[in-house]
């Protein structure tokens, strides 16, 4: 596995070459950072120092926001919906496809914020400018498909006019991770935009500076200030804050948190969409193509350090292919490149954080210590950055070790043998996650019969994860507790609506006319409904 080291960037303040300069830094110019960080709705005068996982040191400090900020940030957020909803439909999707150019333009400078924020490789990062932009095309060229009124059918074919109305909710309440800091601070507020809602959002705060270039874009596209409101600070205030004054909340991150989030919100009586964790399957069938199947398992599994909710973690493999797909496998694991990097040409980059390279690291010693081998990596890497860690293919995982059933988040997998199709499903459903699933088989129809077999929300024949996830018509999201609702496609919208029934009623009331029994309507109405089904109606 060899080494990348950055060259110099236009956003970095100073020498940024480690090998020719042991005392460059990452750090960013000043006015840059002011710039975004100003953004941030905060009075409390607290600051928050966000570090890169490149160096280790700061890249700015984040101003705080306290509860009054909140509270401020809703009360400008609601005055910018309520002109915003009388906005026209085709306006506002006008300054999304604006918004779509504007990410393809400033893709330099966004891929740049990540890397340094995230540590990811940059290949990665412009999956985040991809991501955005096909969103924002998306939903702007389908508004009218999913917020326009519909005729639906009345009880009294030609008497009875039904209407259905997509009302905005209000203000949505927007937590986002560190993971994908752009497309996860953006991907799910697009769609709240478009129908007419302002935001109010809490990005994490690893990740701060991503997120308010994102709100930024938003600015310079077109929307009003005031209708994306960011606020920063801990969960445990600042998000228990949003989660009590929000029409709907859209949470991404872990399912212990997911599960707080969707009691405060039950306690209100307000809807609420969870992308949570998972534990995600990879079957590889015994007619895969197994140069496909490899090249494949090590996006699945190390995309972004494996720091991604659909990454693969468990792969089953048939017995007739073990031996030569992990041949393969093990072979593209170790040709990998790795680096902190701000150019191309990187297949991985950090982790985020010490917390995260911890729990990586506990998860491998502890499988190592109860007799798992290690076919690739298994160890940190210093000499590239505080945070690295190898890619990591482990066999003979057993269930009383960590990383058999508990969510990594981090670059390592474990290979399992299977004997026929039918177990492999069983295996893939084992444990409470079901957000995504991949299956590798040369014959796409047996592997989609057995894709409906698999509790995932997503489920990609021969890809990885990104033939769901950027098919943005298609709706994507956990089963069991890996989640509750959807993001993209139709669902992805309608969550933040209020749908209204309006129906009008023309000529005869649904009541006996004057001089009619209750029991002669009664029957009349029973012979109508006899007839309707005879000439076929619904």
């Amino acid at each position: 596995m060899t080494a990348q080291n950055p060259t110099p960037d236009p956003l970095l303040d100073g020498p940024q070459d480690p090998e020719h300069d042991p005392t460059a830094t990452y750090a960013l110019e000043p006015a840059y950072v002011a710039a975004l960080t100003g953004r941030v709705r905060a009075t409390s005068g607290e600051t928050k120092a966000v570090s890169s996982p490149m160096d280790g040191k700061p890249l700015a400090h984040v101003p705080q926001s306290s509860e009054a900020d909140v509270v401020e940030a809703f009360a400008r957020a609601r005055r910018a919906q309520e002109a915003w909803a009388r906005t026209s439909l085709d306006d506002r999707a006008a300054v999304l496809l604006r918004l779509h150019d504007l990410v393809l333009d400033r893709q330099d400078e966004i891929c740049d914020l990540v890397v340094l924020e995230s540590g990811k490789a940059r290949k990665h990062a412009f999956d985040e400018v991809l991501h955005v932009a096909l969103t924002a095309r998306y939903y702007a060229r389908t508004a009218h498909d999913h917020l326009d009124t519909q005729r639906k059918l009345g009880i009294v074919p030609g008497l009875t006019r039904v209407e259905v109305n997509r009302v905005p909710k209000g203000v949505v309440g927007i937590i986002s991770p560190w993971n994908y800091p752009f497309t996860m601070a953006l991907c799910d507020g697009i769609p709240a935009l478009l129908a007419g809602n302002a935001v109010v959002a809490k990005p994490d705060a690893q990740t701060m500076l991503t997120a308010l270039l994102g709100g930024q874009l938003l600015e310079e596209a077109g929307f009003p200030r005031d209708l994306w409101q960011v606020v920063a600070g801990p969960g445990s205030v600042v998000g228990t804050s949003i989660i009590g004054k929000a029409d709907y909340v859209c949470f991404t991150g872990s399912t212990a948190t997911g599960k707080r989030v969707a009691a405060g919100c039950a306690e209100r009586l307000i809807g609420c969409s969870l992308e949570l964790g998972g534990k995600n399957p990879f079957l590889v069938l015994r007619d895969a193509d197994l140069e496909r199947a490899a090249e494949g398992a090590v996006r699945a599994a190390f995309s972004n350090a494996g720091q991604l909710c659909v990454s693969a973690e468990r792969f089953f493999v048939a017995d007739q292919v073990y031996d030569r797909f992990v041949e393969r496998f093990v072979a593209r694991t170790e040709a990998m490149t790795l680096g902190a990097s701000l150019e191309w040409g990187v297949d991985m980059g950090s982790l985020i954080s010490a917390e995260q390279l911890a729990a990586v690291t506990a998860h491998v010693d502890d499988a190592v210590a109860k007799g798992a081998r290690v076919l690739a990596g298994g160890r940190a890497r210093p000499d590239l950055g505080p945070f690295f860690y190898e890619p990591t293919i482990l066999e003979g995982v057993t269930p009383e070790m960590a990383c058999f059933g508990d969510e990594t988040f981090g670059p390592v997998v474990s290979l399992y043998r299977f004997h026929d199709e039918a177990e492999a499903v069983a295996r893939a459903n084992d444990g409470d996650y079901g957000l995504n699933g991949s299956i590798f088989s040369r014959d796409g129809g047996r592997a989609r019969a057995l894709a409906a077999q698999v509790k995932c929300g997503t489920v990609n024949v021969n890809e990885a994860f990104g033939a769901t996830f950027a098919s943005v018509d298609s709706p994507m999201g956990g089963m069991r507790q890996s989640g509750m609702g959807r993001r993209q496609g139709a669902e992805g919208i309608w969550r933040y609506t209020e749908s209204q029934s309006v129906a009008t009623q023309r000529g005869m009331a649904l009541a006996p006319p004057r001089g009619v029994s209750d029991k002669t309507y009664g029957k009349v109405m029973t012979a109508n409904l006899r007839l309707m089904k005879k000439l076929g109606r619904a």
